[in-house]
């Protein structure tokens, strides 16, 4: 996989991919605020999924489990500017704003797109990432700003996300797992997510379901993928990645193991 990263600093990125695709399983620690200069990206949580393209801004809150899938698109690469909204950068933003926070933070993703105050702002990142030499701090910071500017000037409600700097409480393991199972994080991270620490989430974990996570996840998983292939006609290639198998191989296997009959035969069958 031809992957290239560019730097201005550790908060704005130009990012590339060259091969066929590329997918990953993610939790972001920063908000991400990210901009399409072209390719791809089909991006799936546990209630929705979202498919976004050239000119395509998006906004991706912290904390949010998804599964992401890059793509090349008409012979150009996948290509993006990134932005990090890092909690620290926005302590600092909003420690002299008034905000009123009305309930919980609405944990979503939200869609710019081709809007044209945040298009040019990223936009005038572009010629930056030729310069040699290391790029001011005060310019990147300048710039962080200008883009939470536009922000909240084009959404009113986007302050209920960024000025939110709650972590995650503990919340109910049961309903959690049976809305996130398809997505590969580290236990660490499930158990961040639901407010416990990796031995509270494997203890309350065998305690609710008598039985370990990998196990569980990976029984889901394949029930999730039987019910696409014999219900949904999706095709084996398709499947693998939106349950949460890396490999298309150790799917099969696992598959095939467990229902007796190999994925591509169910497919046909279908």
């Amino acid at each position: 996989m031809d992957h290239i990263s560019k730097y201005l600093t550790k908060e704005i990125k130009l990012s590339s991919y060259d091969d066929k695709l590329f997918k990953s399983d993610l939790m972001f620690d920063d908000h991400m605020l990210i901009w399409f200069i072209s390719g791809e990206t089909k991006i799936i949580q546990a209630d929705a999924t979202h498919y976004f393209k050239t000119g395509d801004i998006f906004l991706i809150p912290r904390n949010q489990l998804a599964t992401i899938v890059n793509y090349p698109k008409n012979g150009q690469p996948h290509k993006t500017v990134v932005m990090h909204l890092s909690t620290e950068r926005l302590k600092r933003f909003y420690e002299k704003i008034e905000v009123t926070r009305n309930g919980s933070a609405v944990q979503q993703i939200f869609s710019f797109n081709n809007h044209p105050f945040l298009e040019s702002c990223l936009a005038s990142l572009i010629p930056y990432f030729n310069v040699k030499g290391e790029f001011p701090e005060s310019i990147a910071s300048l710039k962080i700003t200008e883009a939470i500017t536009i922000l909240r000037e084009i959404d009113k409600t986007v302050d209920s996300v960024l000025a939110n700097f709650d972590e995650p409480g503990k919340i109910d393991l049961i309903d959690f797992m049976q809305r996130n199972f398809m997505f590969n994080m580290p236990m660490e991270k499930l158990g961040y997510l639901t407010g416990r620490s990796l031995s509270t989430f494997n203890r309350d974990f065998r305690k609710l379901f008598d039985i370990t996570p990998q196990k569980w996840l990976t029984e889901k998983r394949l029930e999730l993928a039987y019910y696409q292939l014999s219900e949904k006609k999706k095709k084996p290639t398709e499947v693998y990645l939106e349950v949460g198998f890396e490999d298309l191989s150790h799917f099969s296997f696992a598959f095939k193991k467990k229902y007796g009959i190999a994925p591509t035969q169910l497919h046909s069958r279908a």
